[in-house]
C-alpha cells in the first residue's frame, strides 16, 4: 500500500455532503452566539451599554466582562497559544476588532440583530499599524559562526538589500466556529482546530478545570493553514457562555472577523547582507529579521529558520526582532519562517548571482555544504543538489538568456527564475490503538486530525501495508481527544510522527492475533510455537510455508475473541537539544512568467518543482498538496496583503472581494517530481512531511523571474503592476 496513489477514503463523505463540519453541528436546545468586536484599536471601554441589545426577541443574554465567569490566563506548560490574554479580561483595547462582548439568543438572526445594537463609546488612543519595522529591543542572535562582517568588508562582491513580506491573512472557505456543550461538570467542545490535544489542554487552564473534564472533537476540517492551529478567543467565549447558561452556545466568527481576531502571517522586514569571492564561493551572510506582533505578544516569526543549515558559507550571523502594533496577534500560516525567510535570502542569493555574472543554479551548486556548519553535524538525507540539476533539465533552464527582457514567445515577454527551497523535518510525540476484528477489518484510533491534506488516508494504508488488510476495510477513528493523544497537524509533521506509533501498535495486534492462533482447542495451529508463525496478507500462517494459512477473521471468530488490539507510542524529535543528524527536506522551483507592458499585464506561465521529501507515502496527495502550495505561493509573490487603516487600525480589505488572492484563472501548469529517497533516521519507512516546503522558494523565484523580464527588482511583496511600471 506505500507509495500507491490512492483516492482519500474521507472524499466520499465530502463531495456526498455526509462530512460534518464544525458549524453543521446541531444540538438539542442549541443557542447561538455572535461576538462583538472594537471599533477602535487602540484605548480603553469606557461605556458598554447592552440595554437596547437585551430587548431583542430572543436574546438571552449578553456577557461582558462583569458577567462572563472567571477565565484565567493559561501557563506555557499548558501547551501552545498566540493571544494569552483572556477574553474581557480588562478594559484595555489593544486591536481592531477585539472582543468586547458577546451576544446569545435562541437564533443566529436575533443575535446578529442584537449585537448590531451594543453600544461601546471608548477613551481612544492612537493605533500604531506603521508599516516600517524599527525593533523594540535588541534583537536575539539565532545563530553566529565565524566573523561575517569582517568577511563582508573585505569580499570583492557584495549584496545589502531590505526585503519585505506583508501582513497575510488566512482565508480557508471554513470559517472559525465553535459548538461548546457543557453537562454541569464536562465540556464536549466541536472546534475548528488542527490540534485537539493541544486545544484542550489550553481550554482547561483558560476554563479553571482539569483536562479530563474537556473533550475536543474535529472530525473535518475545511482547511486551515495554519491559522486553526491554536486556540482563540471565541473558542473560549463559546465555552464560558456554555457554562454560564447551562446550554449548548454555537459561535460562528465572520468572513470579517477572520482578518481581525484568529491571527494572520506577521509583516516582516528582513535585511540581508551577503558576499563572495569572484569565482561564486559564499563568504559571509548576514541575516536580520523583524516582525510585527501584538501588543502583548512575544511572536517570533523565526524568519531566519532556514538559513544556518542551507547555505555553505564559515561566516554567517541571523538574528531576529519584534516590534508591536495595534493588530491582533500574529500566528503560524503555511511555512511560517521559513517562507518569508527565504523570499529574503534567496532573493539576495539572486542578487549576488546577478552581480557576479553567474548563473543562480551553478552558484548554488558551487556552495552547496557537505553538512549542517551550524551543527556540525551530518545531514540525515540532503539531494538538494540534484534538486536543482533536475529541475533545470525538466525546466529547459539551459535554453535561458540572462539579459533582462531577452526572452520572447508569441509577443509576450519572458522571464525565468528559480529558487531553492527547504522545510524542517521532525516528529510529535504520538500514541495510537489498532483493532483488528473478528469480522476482517482494522481500526486504527488516534488524537491527531486531517485538515484536509489526507491523514485518514495515510493512516490506513500504514495499518494495511502492515497487515495485508483492504485499506477500504480500515476503519480510521481521529480528530478526539477521547482518543490516544495524537500529534498536530502543523510543520508537516503528522505523517512522520505516526509512522512508530501506528507501527508498534499494528505489530502488537498482529502478534495477539498469532497468539490466538496457536492456543485453543480451536486453534488451527495448535501446539506450533508463536515465534514460527506469521502474519501477513490479512492471514496467518507458518514462517516456511505459505500453504494453509488461514485468515485471521477466521481465527478471532473460532476462539470468541471480537477484536485484538495494540497500542504503541513514540516520542518527538521536534526541538532536540543535541540532535545527530539535521533533518530537512529540500526543493527547487523553477518559474516562468510571461510580461506584456503594452496592457501592463502580468502572468506565472509555469512552475517546475523537485522535492526531496523522504518516501513518497500517497504520491497523489502529495502532489496535491504541493499544487497548492504553489498556487497559495503565486497569490503570497502577486496578490496577497493585509492593509491596516492608519486612523482606526482597522484592517478595511476584511472580505474576500477586496482582499485578493490566486484564484483558478490565476493557476500556472504545474510540473511536480518527487526524489522519493526515504529519510531513515526520522523514522523507520523514511517518511517526511510535504505540506510546507511547496510554498518555500516560490515568491522569490517569481520575483527573480519579474527582474528577468521587466528589470525592475521587487523587493516588497506583493508584486504590483505599480512597481513593475516603474522599472528599474
Amino acid at each position: 500500500m506505500l507509495g500507491q496513489a490512492l483516492p482519500r477514503i474521507d472524499g466520499p463523505y465530502k463531495v456526498s455532503g455526509a462530512a460534518k463540519y464544525t458549524s453543521d453541528r446541531r444540538v438539542e436546545n442549541m443557542a447561538y452566539a455572535v461576538a462583538v468586536g472594537s471599533t477602535v484599536a487602540a484605548g480603553r471601554i469606557a461605556r458598554l451599554d447592552v440595554s437596547k441589545a437585551l430587548e431583542v426577541a430572543g436574546v438571552i443574554e449578553v456577557f461582558g466582562r462583569g458577567n462572563i465567569g472567571k477565565l484565567y490566563k493559561p501557563s506555557p506548560e499548558a501547551g501552545m497559544f498566540d493571544e494569552a490574554r483572556p477574553p474581557f479580561a480588562d478594559d484595555a483595547i489593544r486591536y481592531y476588532g477585539q472582543y468586547v462582548a458577546l451576544v446569545v439568543a435562541e437564533t443566529f438572526e436575533a443575535a446578529t440583530a442584537a449585537a448590531g445594537l451594543v453600544e461601546v463609546s471608548y477613551r481612544e488612543a492612537e493605533p500604531n499599524v506603521a508599516l516600517d519595522l524599527a525593533p523594540d529591543d535588541e534583537p536575539n542572535e539565532v545563530s553566529q559562526r565565524g566573523d561575517p562582517a569582517a568577511a563582508f568588508d573585505a569580499a570583492p562582491v557584495k549584496i545589502d538589500q531590505n526585503y519585505v513580506t506583508p501582513a497575510e491573512t488566512h482565508n480557508p472557505i471554513e470559517l472559525h466556529a465553535t459548538v461548546a456543550i457543557y453537562d454541569g461538570e464536562r465540556f464536549t467542545i466541536y472546534e475548528t482546530t488542527q490540534a485537539v490535544t493541544n486545544t484542550r489542554n489550553v481550554l482547561s487552564e483558560i476554563l479553571g478545570v482539569p483536562r479530563e473534564k474537556v473533550r475536543i472533537i474535529m472530525k473535518f476540517l475545511g482547511s486551515g493553514f495554519g491559522g486553526k492551529l491554536w486556540p482563540w478567543t471565541h473558542g473560549t467565549l463559546a465555552a464560558a457562555a456554555a457554562r454560564s447558561l447551562g446550554r449548548p452556545v454555537k459561535l460562528v466568527v465572520t468572513r470579517k472577523q477572520m482578518f481581525e481576531a484568529v491571527g494572520h502571517r506577521a509583516r516582516t522586514q528582513q535585511r540581508v547582507r551577503m558576499s563572495a569571492e569572484r569565482d561564486g564561493t559564499l563568504t559571509s551572510l548576514q541575516h536580520d529579521a523583524v516582525n510585527a506582533a501584538g501588543m502583548l505578544d512575544e511572536y517570533d516569526e523565526n524568519c531566519g529558520e532556514a538559513t544556518p543549515y542551507f547555505y555553505g558559507t564559515d561566516n554567517l550571523r541571523v538574528t531576529a526582532a519584534q516590534t508591536r502594533r495595534n493588530i491582533g496577534s500574529p500566528t503560524a500560516m503555511r511555512g511560517p519562517g521559513a517562507v518569508p525567510g527565504l523570499f529574503a535570502t534567496e532573493s539576495a542569493y539572486d542578487e549576488l548571482a546577478l552581480a557576479l555574472g553567474m548563473d543562480p543554479v551553478a552558484l548554488r551548486l558551487h556552495n552547496e555544504p557537505a553538512q549542517d556548519q551550524d551543527l556540525a553535524i551530518p545531514f540525515s538525507s540532503r539531494h538538494y543538489t540534484e534538486c536543482l540539476t533536475l529541475g533545470a533539465e525538466r525546466f529547459g533552464w539551459s535554453q535561458r538568456t540572462p539579459e533582462v527582457g531577452s526572452m520572447r514567445r508569441d509577443g509576450t515577454i519572458l522571464g525565468w527564475g528559480m529558487a531553492g527551497c527547504s522545510w524542517i523535518a521532525a516528529r510529535f510525540g504520538a500514541e495510537a490503538r489498532v483493532e483488528l476484528h473478528a469480522d476482517g477489518s482494522a481500526r486504527v484510533l488516534t488524537g491527531t486530525q486531517d485538515i484536509g491534506t489526507g491523514t485518514y488516508t495515510i493512516l490506513a494504508q500504514y495499518v494495511a501495508d502492515a497487515t495485508g488488510i483492504p485499506v477500504e476495510r480500515v476503519v480510521v477513528e481521529i480528530g478526539d481527544t477521547d482518543l490516544p493523544p495524537g500529534p498536530i497537524s502543523g510543520g508537516s509533521m503528522v505523517t512522520a510522527s505516526m509512522v512508530p506509533a501506528v507501527l508498534e501498535a499494528v505489530r502488537k495486534a498482529m502478534k495477539s492475533a498469532v497468539g490466538l492462533a496457536a492456543k485453543g482447542d480451536a486453534a488451527p495451529f495448535k501446539g506450533v510455537p508463536a515465534d514460527q508463525l506469521v502474519f501477513a496478507d490479512g492471514r496467518i500462517g507458518r514462517k516456511d510455508s505459505t500453504a494453509g494459512a488461514v485468515p485471521f477473521a477466521d481465527i478471532l471468530q473460532a476462539a470468541s475473541v471480537a477484536f485484538v488490539s495494540g497500542s504503541g507510542k513514540a516520542e518527538g524529535s521536534f526541538g532536540q537539544e543535541h540532535p545527530k543528524y539535521s533533518l530537512h527536506s529540500y526543493g527547487a522551483q523553477f518559474i516562468e512568467v510571461g510580461w506584456q507592458p503594452e496592457i501592463a499585464r502580468l502572468r506565472v506561465h509555469r512552475i517546475v518543482t523537485v522535492v526531496d521529501a523522504g518516501r513518497i507515502i500517497n504520491p497523489r496527495m502529495a502532489r496535491n498538496q504541493i499544487e497548492g502550495a504553489l498556487v497559495m505561493g503565486v497569490g503570497m509573490a502577486l496578490f496577497e496583503e493585509a492593509h491596516y487603516d492608519p486612523r482606526s487600525g482597522a484592517p478595511i480589505n476584511s472580505n474576500l472581494a477586496d482582499y485578493v488572492m490566486a484564484t483558478h484563472a490565476d493557476a500556472p501548469h504545474m510540473d511536480v517530481t518527487f526524489l522519493d529517497y526515504p529519510d531513515t533516521k526520522l523514522n523507520e519507512l523514511g517518511v517526511r512531511g510535504v505540506g510546507e516546503i511547496g510554498l518555500a522558494g516560490v515568491a522569490p523565484a517569481i520575483t527573480a523571474a519579474v527582474y528577468h523580464a521587466t528589470g525592475a527588482r521587487v523587493r516588497v511583496l506583493p508584486v504590483t503592476i505599480e512597481k513593475l511600471l516603474l522599472g528599474p
